[in-house]
């Protein structure tokens, strides 16, 4: 069943598995690192921090991502949109770093800002190589293939998050989100030479959104 899966595809999925399953870490234990690292204690005020923070990013993305969307459209081949899949995804994996040195809620601000960025540089680009390699009788299955793993993922590792974080801390789970989203980006390197320079791939229309 696998083995027909082209191999671009096969890494987009791995890529997006292991990007998506890093910040699944993250995710239950956010609210509590605010809480016990930057207000201190103050829930109120950790409540404010996590709300305009969320405010920050989904904002910043949603901002960028139609002007990077046709920017991408416009220029033909997947070159620019395998190098912005890279770079965001790498940008993203400089966000949890940042958090391991954040003390201030202005700090938590600056670094969901640049995993907004990051990911309005990833995703929009993800969906079009995704979208012009998926194999021809098989969309629903591989579109649904990628959401059925970024689904395992984020709830295995969130699971796994939080017990980690009680037992060993916030500070480990910062580098292992690191970690993983370097692991997303040099999959995505294994696929460079499959990244055609001119348009020539028959686009094909996704039957659902994944994520």
């Amino acid at each position: 069943m696998f083995k027909s899966i082209n191999k671009v595809i096969k890494i987009l999925v791995v890529s997006d598995f292991f990007l998506n399953s890093a910040w699944g870490l993250l995710a239950p234990i956010f609210a509590l690192f605010i809480v016990q690292n930057i207000t201190f204690g103050n829930t109120a005020q950790a409540a404010k921090v996590a709300g305009f923070s969320t405010l920050c990013y989904w904002a910043v993305k949603s901002f960028l991502q139609i002007p990077i969307a046709k920017y991408l459209d416009k220029n033909h081949g997947e070159k620019d949109d395998f190098l912005f899949i890279v770079l965001g995804t790498f940008l993203t994996g400089l966000v949890p770093i940042g958090y391991f040195f954040s003390s201030l809620s202005w700090h938590i601000y600056i670094f969901q800002v640049l995993h907004a960025v990051g990911m309005a540089m990833m995703v929009p680009s993800w969906y079009a190589i995704f979208t012009r390699h998926i194999d021809k009788g098989k969309e629903a299955f591989e579109w649904g293939l990628d959401s059925t793993f970024l689904g395992f993922g984020v709830g295995i590792t969130g699971a796994i998050g939080g017990i980690m974080a009680a037992v060993f801390g916030f500070k480990l789970i910062f580098i292992l989100v690191a970690a993983m989203n370097i692991i997303s980006v040099f999959c995505l390197l294994v696929i460079r030479k499959q990244i055609s320079p001119k348009d020539h791939i028959k686009i094909k229309i996704p039957p659902f959104t994944p994520f």
